[in-house]
């Protein structure tokens, strides 16, 4: 696990800056009238990732997280078990958007994250889960316009658009 880590985070913050280069070929700042620009979004989502990459790679030095102290030099059969069980649950969530759409996908997908993988309680799920399709329904639909695919749950957007647009 300790070299998987590194190659990882080695990875990720390549794979960061490459996006946050990437990303500058669009506006990346605020568009008068618009909104944030195309690069906006991804500049960041990219400078966010690369911190926490680095942070990863600083870990991995000192030794402070659980996969750097371990003496596997890839992947256990615990790692591979929530690699299998979390790129299972992405994999469906991506798949839920064509059907009930971006903002229940998440909803759905953090349900099974939060309770099923992280084994927290359904008050603590649920107060998580629940108000995520409505805050980022208002903030990407409604306060940014930038619309989230709806899937087969487009007319009840429809009335939602009508009642905030």
């Amino acid at each position: 696990m300790r070299r998987a880590e590194l190659i990882t985070g080695i990875l990720m913050a390549a794979l960061s800056a490459y996006l946050m280069h990437k990303s500058t070929e669009l506006p990346v700042g605020w568009i008068s009238g618009e909104g944030p620009g195309g690069g906006f979004w991804p500049f960041w989502l990219a400078a966010f990732m690369l911190l926490s990459s680095i942070w990863v790679i600083v870990n991995w030095f000192r030794r402070s997280s659980p996969p750097s102290q371990s003496d596997e030099p890839y992947m256990d059969a615990y790692a591979l078990k929530m690699f299998i069980l979390v790129g299972g649950g992405v994999t469906a969530m991506i798949g839920l958007v064509e059907i009930i759409g971006m903002h229940l996908a998440a909803a759905v997908f953090l349900i099974y994250y939060i309770r099923f993988l992280g084994g927290h309680n359904w008050k603590t799920t649920l107060s998580i889960a629940l108000p995520t399709p409505v805050i980022t329904f208002l903030f990407f639909d409604v306060a940014l316009n930038k619309f989230l695919p709806t899937g087969l749950m487009d007319p009840l957007y429809i009335v939602l658009y009508d009642i905030f647009l």
